[in-house]
């Protein structure tokens, strides 16, 4: 009787369906705007927009490393103890570089003997 009961609780668990993720084709269309993403951030280091390359190729790359994150490492649908770890770590990232910067900006703030 247990052996009944588990195999139909490995095909639903508590009224969701056993598959979840992606189909095929939104690994495909994800790989496709990757790739058209990639030919746009190589096409735009040739266009001169002064100041604004660089935040034009970084907004692009965040933006395809958020793709990569959320699908093909199944972040998306995974639960929310992934999230809340992702989250983490981006929270960490932010905190780091927060302080290298506060380290460069107040280098000058104490003069150095012998200049």
């Amino acid at each position: 009787m247990s052996a009944l009961k588990e195999s139909s609780h490995d095909q639903t668990t508590e009224g969701h369906a056993a598959h979840h993720g992606p189909s095929k084709g939104v690994y495909y269309a994800v790989f496709a705007t990757l790739i058209v993403l990639t030919w746009v951030t190589s096409w735009i280091a040739t266009v001169d927009l002064g100041p604004f390359n660089i935040y034009v190729a970084l907004s692009i790359a965040v933006f395809k490393a958020t793709m990569v994150l959320f699908f093909f490492m199944h972040v998306k649908y995974g639960t929310r103890l992934t999230k809340m770890i992702i989250m983490s770590g981006i929270y960490w990232l932010i905190l780091l570089l927060f302080i290298v910067m506060m380290d460069f900006w107040t280098r000058n703030w104490m003069g150095v003997p012998g200049r």
